[in-house]
């Protein structure tokens, strides 16, 4: 019987399953981050940790076909380095895009607006895939919860300096953190995920800054979802933890839909077409 892997991994965890070829799920399993950019080694500890926890009675790594959609696989330095010696059949590493993509549409034409930890945007048109972003922290992933927290911890720091005005908002974060000081340190160590788990206290914020690092966020969502779609009417599927965030704060400007399936589902989907 052939045994098929999909692995959805980014900067706060990883979720594994494996399935036969109609498709049953036989295995599920999670770990923690795997973004084979920021962190490969614990990346794919990561990865082998799920995968080993999902498999059915039996079953070994060597058996399963397997696509991985993975946090920082646009780097292809890094996807050689992550893949090297791993022990499975057959191994495809594709970006955690593409996979939302394909679980979001399977063969469907429409936009993907993934925004969780990371963020990330596709169109997708009788099977080929544009994507925009998906860089990472350092570089991009804009309006996304690891974004969200840096700026506003960015913010708190201009405050701090009389660059900008200090708002209740701000004024807490620097409490909690001891001062300035106590925020650098902070930073000096977080990871994506550690950001990305103070944007809830902002999103919902009736605070001027948070407002202002929403509003730019909104502004980044419409920008790249407005430059997928082109002149189209091509929908629009919101994912990840704040997909429905910027799902509402937008709602009316293009036809939603909801996703036929999981980043999850994709991996699977993928690996299964292969097979």
């Amino acid at each position: 019987m052939a045994l098929f892997l999909g692995i959805d991994g980014g900067g706060t965890g990883c979720r594994a399953a494996v399935c036969d070829d109609a498709g049953r799920i036989l295995g599920e399993g999670r770990a923690g981050p795997s973004n084979i950019a920021s962190d490969p080694d614990g990346a794919r500890a990561n990865v082998l940790a799920a995968a080993t926890k999902a498999l059915p009675d039996g079953a070994t790594l060597g058996q399963l076909c397997s696509v991985m959609g993975l946090a920082g696989a646009n780097v292809a330095q890094s996807v050689a380095r992550f893949s090297a010696g791993l022990p499975f059949a057959r191994l495809r590493v594709e970006s955690d895009a593409l996979i939302a993509v394909k679980g979001a549409l399977h063969d469907r034409d429409g936009v993907v607006a993934a925004i969780g930890t990371g963020s990330v945007f596709a169109s997708q048109r009788a099977g080929s895939v544009v994507q925009i972003g998906g860089w990472g922290l350092v570089l991009g992933d804009e309006a996304s919860g690891a974004w969200i927290g840096r700026s506003i911890l960015s913010r708190s720091l201009r405050a701090a300096d009389g660059m900008g005005a200090m708002t209740p908002l701000l004024s807490g974060l620097l409490a909690d953190y001891g001062g300035a000081d106590g925020v650098i340190a902070f930073a000096q160590s977080a990871r994506p995920g550690d950001l990305a788990a103070l944007a809830p206290g902002v999103v919902d914020a009736d605070d001027p800054a948070a407002q202002a690092v929403m509003a730019a966020a909104d502004a980044h969502v419409r920008a790249c979802v407005t430059r997928l779609r082109g002149d189209s009417d091509l929908p629009v599927v919101f994912l990840g933890g704040l997909g429905p965030v910027f799902a509402a704060r937008l709602q009316g400007l293009w036809t939603v839909r909801q996703a036929s399936g999981t980043a999850l589902d994709g991996a699977l989907w993928l690996a299964r077409q292969a097979g």
